[in-house]
């Protein structure tokens, strides 16, 4: 079943000799439970079309559906609570809230939500992730791999039905990254849930089920897959 498609995708910048076609008619698809890799040189447009994918930037053009819904027809409120509980976010840069211990920051977005936190289940979760020691440290007390944990656990912990990862790896080292690149891939099958990561590193990607490709803003490969 198709849990995530685009149809002529388009985010375009300025006008005239001075437009820029970021994303310039993006057609994929992602069916449920899939791990996808999107890979490009810096400046293909992966990143733009993973933040429109998300809910997180407006294309110009074009659609997006998530389990059907068309994402950008909703109004911001409604975007806003569909992002929360059926979308989870893991981000080059962590993105943890400074102030709040280990444990906090995996719960927020729960709260923020609304819904009661399910204590078990993400004692569970963090035991999974080897963090679970860490729950009432800061995070600037822990290691990259172990901040880069911290924020995979908090993108699973609602249960979004799509995690979308943005060169989840890009500040850890090679060893690090594959470490936590196996976490993330082992984590989303146990929580059965879809994975679309963004990379520049063709050897992470060889984790995923299927690799797409994009340059200037536009799918040249739809899947070749690991061996190719």
């Amino acid at each position: 079943m198709i849990i995530l498609q685009t149809t002529n995708l388009k985010k375009h910048y300025g006008k005239g000799e001075s437009l820029v076609k970021a994303i310039d008619g993006v057609d994929m698809s992602v069916n449920e439970g899939e791990f996808v890799a999107v890979v490009g040189i810096s400046g293909s447009g992966k990143s733009t079309l993973l933040h429109m994918m998300g809910g997180l930037d407006r294309p110009s053009s074009g659609k997006i559906y998530i389990e059907s819904k068309d994402v950008f027809s909703m109004k911001e409120e409604e975007l806003a609570i569909f992002r929360r509980r059926k979308i989870g976010f893991v981000f080059q840069t962590y993105n943890l809230v400074p102030v709040l211990n280990v444990w906090e920051n995996i719960v927020l977005t729960i709260g923020l939500d609304g819904r009661r936190v399910e204590e078990e289940s993400i004692k569970e979760l963090m035991i999974n992730l080897n963090i679970y020691e860490k729950r009432n440290v800061l995070p600037n007390t822990l290691s990259g791999g172990q901040q880069q944990r911290v924020a995979i656990a908090r993108a699973l912990a609602s249960r979004p039905s799509i995690i979308f990862a943005d060169e989840p790896t890009g500040n850890l080292d090679s060893k690090t990254g594959e470490e936590v690149m196996t976490i993330l891939k082992s984590s989303v099958r146990k929580y059965h849930q879809t994975l679309v990561m963004i990379t520049h590193d063709y050897r992470i990607a060889q984790m995923a089920d299927r690799i797409i490709r994009i340059e200037d803003g536009k799918i040249t490969d739809n899947g070749g897959g690991k061996n190719e």
